[in-house]
């Protein structure tokens, strides 16, 4: 077994390996004078079994980057190729709700699997349907195993867990039970993608400490809009858990002027020191993704691990 890594998350990939105390593999990724991506495989990996940490969050080099380290890994005989996507991006495009829309998650999906990867470890999808686009085996893990411990350590007094959208009622569902506590919904109408125009509550807030959950934390404008409606119906407290901290655009900002006390994150995706702030708590995901790595390799049931 073999763990390499892209450019997009080193630190990540090299937590992961030593939680499976082995040595990040030596993998060079280079650009020609025009940006043009060169990878190359510093060491023998014919009959490995080879995991490839990389998420694919933008820019496109990411995903770039990933489907030249598999092609090189097929072509150098490694035993099998294990591509892992902390973060699957292209993931918001997975049905056709809109006349003349491409489906970017299948194609992504597709381009995985024709440039030779054998399986696809990830985490937290976009939407659970997306691992159905994969011809190739595919893992999906689930941040909230790690999340719930954490908040269970805050010992919040009266916890409600909220789905920021109706989209994310199942997976804060999948949170509320674990915690052993009710479920409220946020319900949004947008005029266009990444514009809140309307917020509507479903259940009741008053006097709760409130767990906000979500998959990704883009420009925190649908957070913080229900965050601010929460807090008007009598809210106590409010912390949120997002996977994924893409935030892009005026998250900062967003986040600043907010009712969120706490903003949890995963390490899925790297954070800038210039959007690192007091309130946002990192917490890794090299343990749940160097666990799953081991079982795979070992051939052994990672279902336990939800």
């Amino acid at each position: 077994m073999k763990i390499f890594s892209g450019l997009a998350n080193r630190q990540l990939a090299k937590d992961i390996a030593d939680y499976l105390n082995l040595p990040l593999g030596d993998a060079e990724v280079m650009r020609f004078n025009d940006g043009e991506i060169k990878v190359q495989y510093n060491e023998n990996i014919r009959g490995t079994d080879l995991f490839i940490v990389q998420p694919t969050f933008p820019p496109a080099d990411h995903l770039m980057e990933l489907l030249l380290l598999i092609d090189a890994a097929k072509r150098a005989s490694a035993k099998r190729i294990t591509a892992v996507i902390p973060y699957f991006g292209y993931a918001r495009q997975d049905r056709k709700d809109q006349p003349r829309v491409a489906l970017s998650a299948k194609l992504v999906a597709n381009m995985i699997a024709t440039a030779g990867a054998d399986r696809v470890l990830t985490m937290d999808l976009h939407s659970a349907s997306i691992q159905g686009f994969f011809d190739i085996p595919s893992d999906h893990l689930y941040a909230s195993t790690i999340f719930v411990e954490h908040l269970k350590e805050m010992e919040l007094a009266n916890p409600l867990v909220v789905a920021p959208d109706i989209g994310s009622s199942k997976r804060a569902g999948a949170y509320a039970k674990r915690m052993g506590c009710d479920l409220a919904l946020v319900d949004k109408k947008r005029s266009e993608a990444g514009k809140v125009d309307q917020v509507t509550l479903i259940g009741d807030v008053e006097g709760k400490d409130i767990i906000l959950v979500d998959d990704m934390v883009d420009t925190a404008g649908t957070m913080c809009k229900g965050a601010e409606l929460l807090k008007e119906r009598g809210a106590s407290s409010i912390v949120a858990a997002c996977t994924h901290p893409l935030l892009s655009g005026p998250a900062i900002e967003n986040l600043k002027g907010s009712a969120i006390s706490r903003l949890l994150i995963t390490d899925s995706v790297p954070l800038p020191r210039e959007k690192r702030m007091e309130m946002i708590e990192v917490i890794s995901s090299a343990k749940l993704f160097g666990e799953a790595i081991r079982r795979i390799h070992n051939e052994e049931s990672i279902s336990s691990l939800f």
